[in-house]
């Protein structure tokens, strides 16, 4: 399978929208993806399954632009070369937030579909974030993990982050 990330668009809130209730059902109230893209000190980026038609993505949004591979703010942050623009819905099957403060990256959420965990798409997704928040200056990345998410906290561990301390609730 050929999986690729990019920013995340207006035109994805309805796929991370219904990824993020699937991930975190119990979270009130739902975050609002519409006023995180105009937040300047957010940044999101979404996983994409490069293989899968636009039939099986859902719900589009009519008229609204899909662009593939890497975009001119990738190639910027990351100095990839930007693929051909299609105008083909993507199939998103995760996504990942960070806030950058000053220098210090907050990862505010990563979720990958039920369908697509377990095939490195979550690691794929961190490792992203921090390579983002590297890029945009960060000396810093923190996050928060639930204390039962165990899946989640070795993969956070694997990659150095330490535990700092534990918020009861």
């Amino acid at each position: 399978m050929a999986y690729s990330i990019r920013r995340m668009e207006r035109g994805d809130i309805p796929q991370v929208s219904r990824i993020d209730r699937e991930a975190f059902p119990t979270q009130w109230p739902p975050p609002s993806y519409h006023n995180e893209l105009q937040n300047r000190m957010a940044y999101y980026i979404v996983a994409i399954d490069d293989s899968r038609p636009l039939s099986d993505a859902g719900p589009s949004m009519p008229g609204a632009p899909r662009f593939r591979r890497w975009s001119g703010w990738w190639q910027r942050i990351f100095g990839k070369k930007q693929a051909p623009s299609s105008r083909v819905q993507d199939y998103i099957i995760g996504f990942a937030g960070i806030w950058l403060m000053v220098d210090e990256a907050h990862i505010t959420n990563i979720a990958v579909t039920r369908e697509y965990r377990g095939r490195g798409i979550g690691e794929l997704l961190l490792l992203a974030t921090i390579d983002l928040a590297r890029k945009l200056g960060a000396r810093i990345v923190t996050l928060e993990v639930r204390l039962s998410n165990t899946v989640a906290q070795n993969l956070y561990e694997k990659y150095g982050f330490t535990r700092a301390g534990i918020r009861h609730g």
